[in-house]
């Protein structure tokens, strides 16, 4: 269980994380979702012990210093500005940190191995890490925060700036680690990683958070309605009743049941020559929350 109570961070003048508060439970995915600069990376680095927060407390498995070596064992972070060293090999690097958290021996060739094959790295453990692509190396981050097998896993934007097949790949391995039994903290500007991913979202801003709770709950609370657009035959049917005014044979409205409406306008005589409907996602909710989109 991670407990995080009004904690605060400033740097001069900026409330980089102002008064936030959440709960996760074991075995879960929590999203913190926000544009650059929202809070994310300072709640990361204060939840791992790199900055001391201003205020407020964070409880992790009923330890409250996440400097303490016992509880640092039981993390394992990968940064969004990468943590490898790119004059060694993978194989080097993976074994570096393993060494830092004191495992040796056989042990550590398993974990090793087993990191590797999780990044997908094993036929290039041995090349330097700056022959790599942007996806292998956020891989070969991600391996490195494993290597020591601890059950609590703090990944910020950890796709940023990789190709589709490596942030496909990364998925996967997320999906995995959270059926093995790990709890993951997943920050992230990109809306759709968190709703595929993450269990609860936290949508932050300006070092706030603004909700809290599973997609469908904030979609349902902060979404608003869905939008039907149809393109209609003409005429249309004497006497029928439209939820807005028609223009041309253009008609779009909003609708909190779509396919109820567009299935009783059917019934009423309406012939579709096109018809989409967009529903609201995370996005739509960050936007009705703050004004603007993710990505302004």
């Amino acid at each position: 269980m991670i407990r995080v109570t009004d904690l605060k961070k400033t740097f001069g003048a900026v409330n980089a994380v102002d008064d936030i508060s959440f709960e996760i439970s074991d075995n879960q995915i929590f999203g913190l979702l926000g544009p650059n600069g929202a809070g994310k990376s300072t709640t990361i680095g204060l939840m791992v012990g790199v900055f001391n927060a201003d205020g407020g407390s964070i409880s992790i498995n009923g330890e409250d210093d996440p400097t303490r070596p016992r509880l640092r064992r039981e993390i394992g972070a990968a940064p969004q500005s990468l943590a490898i060293y790119e004059e060694l090999s993978a194989e080097e690097n993976l074994a570096f940190f393993g060494k830092l958290y004191g495992i040796s021996g056989s042990r550590l060739k398993q974990r090793v191995d087993w990191c590797l094959e999780l990044a997908g790295l094993k036929d290039r453990k041995d090349d330097r890490v700056k022959k790599y692509s942007g996806g292998m190396k956020r891989r070969l981050n991600l391996a490195c925060a494993l290597v020591h097998d601890p059950p609590i896993l703090l990944l910020d934007e950890p796709t940023v700036g990789v190709d589709p097949q490596s942030r496909n790949m990364i998925f996967d391995k997320i999906e995995m680690l959270k059926k093995e039994g790990r709890t993951i903290v997943y920050t992230t500007h990109y809306m759709e990683e968190a709703q595929r991913l993450c269990d609860r979202v936290a949508i932050i801003d300006h070092g706030k958070i603004l909700a809290d709770g599973t997609v469908d709950d904030l979609i349902d609370a902060h979404g608003g309605k869905a939008i039907v657009s149809t393109e209609v035959q003409l005429p249309l049917p004497e006497g029928i009743k439209l939820p807005t005014e028609i223009e041309g044979n253009q008609l779009s409205f909003e609708s909190s049941q779509p396919l109820q409406d567009i299935a009783a306008l059917a019934d009423a005589g309406i012939k579709y020559k096109s018809l989409r409907v967009d529903r609201p996602d995370l996005e739509k909710v960050f936007l009705n929350l703050t004004g603007r989109r993710l990505r302004d």
